[in-house]
Parts: structure tokens; sequence; C-alpha cells
């Protein structure tokens, strides 16, 4: 089982660290998973409210 945690990044970030945490967890581009939560944020708000909720729920490094 692999013990790696996902932690908000603090050098590649550009609000919280989310995004760059989520890419680096499932090895993405971080600017694909930003873009994936701009789309989720226009349809109907539900982005802000995943990216707010990420944002308390993972720690930082």
């Amino acid at each position: 089982m692999n013990s790696y945690k996902k932690l908000r990044k603090t050098d590649d970030r550009m609000i919280f660290g989310v995004c760059g945490a989520l890419a680096d967890y499932f090895d993405l581009d971080p600017t694909l998973v930003r873009i994936i939560f701009v789309i989720l944020f226009f349809m109907g708000l539900i982005g802000l409210l995943f990216y707010i909720i990420l944002a308390i729920i993972i720690p930082s490094r």
C-alpha cells in the first residue's frame, strides 16, 4: 500500500496549492487540474465549493 499523502504545495501554488497537490498525487500537469476546476466553477459553482473543501482538508507541507 502506498503511504504517500496529499499535501498542499507551497512552492507551486496559485491560491492554496490544492491543484498542485492533486496534480502531484495523480501524476498530472497542474495546469490541467486548474482548467478542470475552472470548468467545474462555471458549471454551477461546484468547483469553487469543492476547491474550498479540499483547501481545508488537505494539509500543507
